[in-house]
């Protein structure tokens, strides 16, 4: 299990890349994460996270597969559907749902769903 800190980095890491993922980040995408984030526990840390990349520019898959490697590192979490919930909200706030953000919402789930039943698989876990 990695540290809360660098589940909140990955959260906002993924955030990112999705707002990312049609070119560039809208300010209709900025609002409403702000929204969602408002009243979560780890709010303000996700966010600056956000910003982090947002200012730093970083490549939109070094920053996905940082982040969906941190997440496969931690595990499964509670907060992984709120985390899709957000990213789905962030991509439809401009213009709604693009393609783009749509596959890499899409992928994200998949690749952290098939990671956890590779390691079940694996280790007699499943039934």
């Amino acid at each position: 299990m990695v540290s809360q800190t660098r589940l909140n980095d990955a959260f906002g890491e993924l955030i990112y890349a999705v707002a990312i993922a049609d070119g560039m980040i809208q300010e209709e995408e900025v609002d409403t994460l702000q929204k969602f984030l408002l009243d979560h526990p780890s709010g303000k840390e996700i966010q600056w996270s956000f910003n982090y990349e947002r200012k730093k520019g970083n490549a939109l898959m070094d920053t996905y597969n940082k982040a969906l490697e941190t997440l496969k590192e931690n595990g499964p979490h509670p907060d992984y559907a709120y985390l899709v919930e957000v990213l789905e909200a962030v991509a439809n706030a401009s213009d709604g749902f693009q393609r783009k953000e749509g596959q890499l919402i899409s992928n994200f789930q998949k690749s952290l769903r098939a990671h956890f039943i590779k390691y079940l698989d694996e280790n007699g876990l499943l039934t």
